[in-house]
């Protein structure tokens, strides 16, 4: 028999609590009836809109209990980091580089968007809209295959998978099996990670986290606030306007808000990360 489940999670207590985290926001997502636009990130909203919130928003959000379940599951798995701490990891690098690996995939996607929509003129990228845990969890896969190679990944329990190989045969299964998975988004979950593992990405203690968090938190709001996704009376953020740019504005809706643009018409694609 295995250890009881509350053991567990006095184990893992990072990886519950951010299950419990995405389980909460799963939940009110189905209860306001919310969608990908509202909540997930795209080159046209972050970068073109300036809604750099999503950045946040889209990784912990996640619109099919399926993407959930597959997500939650393999996190799970990966809670094991916060138990090797004899090996330099442990829960304060797993809270740490969890945070580096939310900003930083996000970051790259659209880093990837810009690249395909600038360099290579694919218009389908501006409007890709990706949400889910996935490149957190494609990041943390990419950790332990370099520090513990002899760990497995077990998935709902059932599937179990040699760690070294893991995050490269996750990402063609899901790029197979599921064709809305972003390709993208897992692949910037493994450079960040392997980034991480291999010491270009160093550096992390409580400090750089708080220091980091605060202004995460700072430009989270400030973003929200610019795009009129948030009302706050107490900061006033004065618009600047060009006639000569297409005009962005945010209406309202009855799923909550969405972006309206009288320029690039077109309809927007779902990602699954």
């Amino acid at each position: 028999m295995g250890k009881p489940l509350i053991y567990e999670i006095l184990e893992k207590p990072a990886s519950s609590s951010v299950i419990g985290i995405c389980s909460l926001i799963w939940f009110f997502i189905q209860k306001r009836n919310i969608g990908y636009a509202d909540v997930g990130l795209s080159y046209e909203t972050a970068v073109e809109g300036g809604q750099y919130w999503r950045i946040i928003t889209s990784a912990f959000s996640h619109i099919s209990v399926v993407h959930l379940v597959f997500n939650m599951s393999a996190l799970w798995s990966l809670g094991v980091v916060e138990q090797l701490g004899q090996i330099g990891l442990g829960v304060e690098y797993y809270l740490h580089y969890t945070l580096v690996l939310v900003v930083l995939s996000g970051l790259l996607v659209l880093g990837f968007y810009h690249m395909m929509i600038q360099r290579f003129k694919v218009e389908y990228f501006r409007r890709v809209t990706a949400v889910g845990y996935s490149c957190v969890v494609f990041g943390w896969m990419t950790i332990l295959a370099a520090k513990q190679p002899s760990s497995k990944l077990n998935i709902f329990g059932v599937l179990s998978l040699p760690i070294s190989f893991a995050p490269f045969e996750s990402l063609i299964f899901t790029s197979i099996m599921v064709p809305q998975a972003s390709f993208i988004g897992h692949l910037s979950g493994i450079i960040v990670g392997y980034s991480i593992a291999w010491g270009l990405i160093h550096g992390m203690n409580n400090y750089w986290a708080i220091t980091m968090l605060g202004w995460i938190a700072l430009v989270f709001v400030m973003s929200m606030k610019r795009t009129g996704s948030m009302e706050l009376s107490f900061i006033e953020i004065e618009p600047v306007t060009d006639p000569s740019l297409p005009s962005v504005g945010v209406v309202a809706s009855r799923n909550g808000r969405t972006l309206q643009m009288d320029a690039l018409p077109g309809r927007r694609v779902a990602d699954i990360v």
